[in-house]
């Protein structure tokens, strides 16, 4: 090596390791940064303010969500829509709604009732679950979901979908009962609404909510059909309101009444069907899709004596309700603009209210449970307000 070459040699050999060092560098930062626990960004879940509790006002509000069908945001056109609102409408149309409900009726608590994504058109279900559920979360109520037929059709399953809503800021959503083992599908439970604090019922539910996965799709004797609630999950859901009931007759209160409950579900049961020659309240506007096989959930319903009122989605042009041997079935009606609706016929959500009874100035029990509907217009209009079930 001569003299001169030296200098070249450094320079060389500088650079190299300059090279090799801003290689490990971008490593470190773009990859290894994610599988390294001590420099990942943690991210703990915000919970809910529970128990659920009635007001001070001895009201209890329900806001129910049905068939969002959020796809991938500003970039996922609406469906039957007017030509006049097609170029400039999106999953964003939906978020807006929901934030307007959230502004307008101050619920305290949200069901979310399936079909919250609408997997076929879901790039990634994660983000998409994510995004829909966002007005849920920012509001800091708390709130809970189940899962429809398309929710599954992206990314995730139905078991790791429900994992994952569970997982999200202010949900209260189960995958299922911890100490329950057979029960089919995910994303069956129970929650219990507390009384008015400082009342003797605040350590007591007075109002029981069930949660029930109807599954998505099947196949029953060679022929494509709509899932079902089965027999596992009724046999659960029977189980546990005769338990309820035991433990929860009111000491000291003159009351011969069950604590009421509310179910909540995404696929109607065949005997939705009757109902068209029956009274309802509300748009009959489409087929009932519903499985071909009936599981017995209406006379599940029936002899358990607390459930009042069930309510459903799916089927996005119905928002009736109607009356089957004793309890009310009700519609949420279709909230999302990527789902299929009529053009011309807004979009909605139903808002379900219970009130308490009260007694020496005392509140008691549930004394009446009503609904209405909101209508996704200039003024949020209010439709269709009945009384379900009132304590005789």
């Amino acid at each position: 090596m001569t003299p001169t070459d030296f200098p070249i040699k450094c320079e060389q050999s500088f650079l190299y390791l300059s090279f090799i060092f801003t290689s490990l560098y971008v490593l470190h930062c773009s990859v290894l940064q994610r599988f390294l626990l001590g420099h990942e960004q943690v991210h703990i879940k915000k919970s809910a303010d529970l128990p659920l509790r009635f007001r001070s006002d001895g009201t209890f509000k329900i806001l129910q969500v049905s068939d969002m069908h959020f796809g991938n945001g500003a970039a996922t056109r609406c469906r039957d829509v007017l030509p006049s609102e097609f170029g400039s409408c999106s999953d964003l149309n939906t978020t807006r709604f929901v934030r307007r409900l959230i502004e307008a009726e101050r619920p305290d608590f949200i069901a979310f009732t399936g079909d919250n994504i609408f997997g076929q058109t879901s790039v990634d279900a994660a983000e998409s679950m994510f995004r829909a559920f966002t007005p849920a979360m920012e509001s800091k109520l708390p709130w809970a979901a189940i899962l429809g037929n398309h929710d599954q059709e992206s990314t995730m399953t139905r078991e790791e979908l429900m994992s994952f809503i569970s997982l999200m800021d202010y949900s209260i959503s189960e995958i299922n009962p911890p100490a329950e083992k057979g029960i089919h599908g995910f994303g069956n439970y129970h929650l219990q609404v507390h009384g008015v604090l400082g009342s003797s019922l605040a350590n007591s539910s007075v109002l029981n909510l069930f949660f029930l996965d109807s599954g998505d799709r099947e196949v029953v004797n060679g022929r494509r059909t709509y899932g079902w609630i089965r027999e596992s999950q009724l046999c659960w859901l029977q189980g546990l309101s005769q338990k309820l009931q035991y433990g929860g007759r009111w000491e000291g209160i003159s009351t011969d009444s069950l604590t009421p409950a509310l179910a909540f579900f995404h696929i109607p049961i065949p005997e939705i069907w009757d109902l068209w020659y029956k009274k309802f309240i509300g748009q009959f506007q489409e087929a009932v899709a519903c499985s071909s096989v009936n599981s017995g959930v209406l006379r599940a319903f029936v002899s358990t004596g607390d459930i009042k009122a069930a309510f459903m989605g799916h089927d996005h042009k119905n928002d009736f309700c109607g009356n089957l041997n004793g309890i009310w079935f009700c519609y949420g009606g279709g909230s999302g603009y990527h789902g299929y609706g009529m053009a011309g016929w807004p979009r909605r959500a139903r808002v379900i209210q219970a009130e308490l009874e009260q007694k020496y100035r005392e509140w008691t029990g549930v004394k009446r449970i009503s609904t209405w509907k909101r209508l996704d217009n200039e003024r949020l209009s209010v439709i269709d307000d009945q009384v379900l079930w009132e304590l005789q």
